[in-house]
């Protein structure tokens, strides 16, 4: 954690992202995974069964190669590491600028800085009260609400969380401003892609709001961009697992696009705050190669990670939150 507020300074916000292995090795990958998909709100399956699948088949089997995939986005030097945690660092650090009265940290719900030991370390240091901002736009019982779950457990400390911002004027703009800026730059492709995480259609249907709130994040961000209905869909990635999931899948929405002629196309994954795997290794080069084997462009425009406007959005967000329990 790095704090520039004052140190008499008793709120904090914590930015909370998902997590990351410590190192792009098998082992740090093995832990990471290990920790992530322990909990029951990622995996709902029985203990009994899942976990000796989890350490005697999945682990084993999956930490080489997702550690492979880590290496290949890895950022070098002192301030480096998996993508995820270096902009999610940066990020914290341009908010703390922005709201110089409140000490703003990060921290992750797997791996490290781990939330339970951040929201420890701040009623060490005198802090009172914390706003807990989860780093997903989207509300999903499978990510913000697991973080609620550790956030409730942090003793001598009052919390709050922000459940979501996924239609925040402020974050739709900053969206929005990022994909015009990077078309004026690049040239407009044919159609503009919203990538959004997938999720097991299951939880949808037992009323989990996320497909709903991904699809009115993109018509508010497709909205501030002026952009006719056919000018731009959704679509779904990072599925795992033989079970159905939310439709229509990126990999598959992409293929159509080249049947159907579709040449250029820029893809925006604006449920992630911060680049990170799902948006480097899946998106902007493994779906990207397959889109070109077909004959087409697919050019990823990057998250805001920690873009001036990206911060200044969180801080405005926050702040009407502070506000409202004051």
């Amino acid at each position: 954690m790095r704090m520039t507020a004052p140190a008499s300074a008793d709120t904090a916000l914590v930015l909370v992202n998902l997590g990351t292995p410590d190192a792009p090795t098998p082992r740090a990958v093995r832990r990471y995974l290990s920790q992530f998909l322990h909990d029951h709100r990622v995996v709902q399956l029985t203990r009994w069964l899942w976990c000796p699948l989890l350490h005697f088949v999945i682990l084993p089997l999956r930490s080489k190669p997702v550690a492979h995939k880590y290496a290949s986005i890895w950022i070098d030097g002192d301030d480096g590491g998996s993508p995820l945690a270096v902009y999610t660092r940066r990020l914290a650090r341009a908010v703390q600028l922005e709201l110089p009265a409140l000490r703003v940290v990060d921290a992750m719900r797997y791996g490290n800085p781990a939330l339970p030991k951040v929201l420890d370390a701040l009623r060490e240091q005198g802090v009172r009260r914390a706003l807990v901002l989860p780093l997903y736009p989207q509300y999903s019982t499978t990510t913000t609400a697991s973080v609620g779950d550790a956030a409730a457990g942090a003793h001598g400390l009052a919390t709050a969380m922000i459940d979501d911002y996924h239609h925040a004027p402020e974050w739709i703009a900053a969206v929005a401003d990022s994909i015009r800026t990077h078309r004026a730059l690049h040239g407009a492709g044919d159609h503009l892609l919203f990538s959004f995480h997938g999720l097991p259609q299951r939880l949808a249907d037992a009323g989990d709001p996320y497909p709903q709130q991904c699809e009115a994040s993109a018509r508010d961000i497709a909205a501030a961009l002026g952009l006719p209905d056919d000018a731009w869909s959704l679509s779904y990635q990072s599925r795992f697992g033989r079970e159905r999931w939310l439709e229509p899948a990126t990999d598959a929405t992409l293929r159509a696009f080249a049947s159907s002629g579709v040449k250029r196309v820029d893809v925006v994954a604006p449920g992630f705050a911060v680049d990170c795997l799902e948006t480097l290794e899946e998106v902007s080069m493994m779906l990207a190669e397959e889109f070109a084997t077909l004959g087409g462009e697919m050019r990823y425009i990057p998250c805001l990670n920690d873009a001036p406007a990206h911060a200044a959005a969180l801080a405005r967000i926050a702040e009407r939150a502070l506000a409202a329990r004051t």
